[in-house]
């Protein structure tokens, strides 16, 4: 009896090691403490590798935008930073959500200013194909903690007054964050507040580039977004921001992402690097991640950024 006993429990210890095994993920992450590791990290030095941006985290069946958990599942596959989009409750707390309204990503309906906080934990976020999943909306407070030590956040421009997302930035100052910036006098705003600040700045022409540089924005406080396609204007852009040490990113989610095959997003995904490009901002980030795996150099110049954690679920 005795025997059986000290049998069936040495039997119940071994699966409950084995469960809390199995319950343990890995995601690759971007080991970044600091203002000064972040624009190393993002330094152009024409020795790099091609970085991934997860637009709103990516686009996966039973994963939402715009949600921890997604992150979570993108960087089981790769590396990647990702671009968010801040939005202000009734009761002035900002939340994760792309569209002014909940209908398309929510169960909710009418306007996201609409609702207090409170009434938002109500609903639950939808898949990319419309279907409820247990995720809720999370907070932008809630999004910066758990990226710190995993990855990079960039905030993506919607309702917030520039002022309070300034005092709410204010309020997390060791953590690593990206600001998206739509013009010069956009940056100079978040700049003459913080000289600190990193912005991934939209320079889509020789003439913005010329007036982020007459506002006095540093070229290393930057990222350059050029565009959505690869086209043969973007060489003069590629020389003029590499020259000054600034990485540029297209953004393959309003073009190559709608492709219709795997193969054809993969061969743009390529391309895109291949032509100058630096960072692939992309609603399909794992797909990213396979489509560039021949094109990745053999030695990592920011091998010390990278690293893998393990998330105990």
């Amino acid at each position: 009896m005795k025997t059986t006993l000290k049998a069936f429990m040495l039997a119940k210890l071994v699966f409950a090691s084995s469960v809390c095994v199995f319950a343990q993920t890995n995601i690759n992450t971007l080991k970044i403490k600091n203002v000064n590791e972040l624009r190393e990290f993002f330094k152009y030095t024409g020795k790099t590798i091609p970085i991934i941006s997860g637009h709103r985290g990516g686009t996966v069946k039973g994963f939402p935008e715009n949600c921890i958990a997604t992150f979570e599942n993108t960087l089981k596959f790769t590396q990647a930073f990702f671009e968010i989009d801040p939005r202000l409750t009734r009761d002035s707390v900002l939340v994760l959500m792309h569209d002014a309204t909940l209908d398309r990503t929510t169960n909710g309906t009418g306007k996201v200013a609409d609702y207090t906080f409170a009434e938002l934990q109500k609903f639950r976020l939808k898949d990319p194909e419309g279907h409820v999943t247990e995720y809720k909306i999370p907070t932008l407070k809630e999004v910066i903690d758990w990226s710190a030590g995993k990855t990079v956040v960039n905030l993506d421009r919607k309702d917030v007054p520039l002022d309070m997302q300034e005092r709410i930035l204010e309020e997390n100052p060791n953590k690593v964050i990206m600001i998206t910036v739509h013009d010069a006098q956009h940056a100079k705003f978040y700049y003459d507040q913080n000289p600190d600040r990193m912005f991934s700045a939209f320079v889509k022409t020789k003439k913005a580039l010329l007036e982020y540089e007459a506002a006095g924005i540093p070229w290393e406080s930057m990222i350059a977004y050029i565009g959505p396609t690869n086209k043969p204007e973007n060489k003069e852009l590629f020389d003029m921001l590499h020259a000054r040490g600034v990485m540029c990113m297209i953004s393959a989610a309003p073009t190559y992402d709608k492709l219709a095959t795997k193969e054809e997003r993969a061969r743009n995904y390529r391309e895109t690097f291949e032509q100058g490009a630096d960072i692939l901002e992309s609603d399909l980030p794992i797909e990213v991640a396979e489509a560039i795996t021949k094109i990745q150099p053999k030695k990592n110049p920011k091998a010390r950024f990278m690293g893998k954690v393990s998330l105990k679920k």
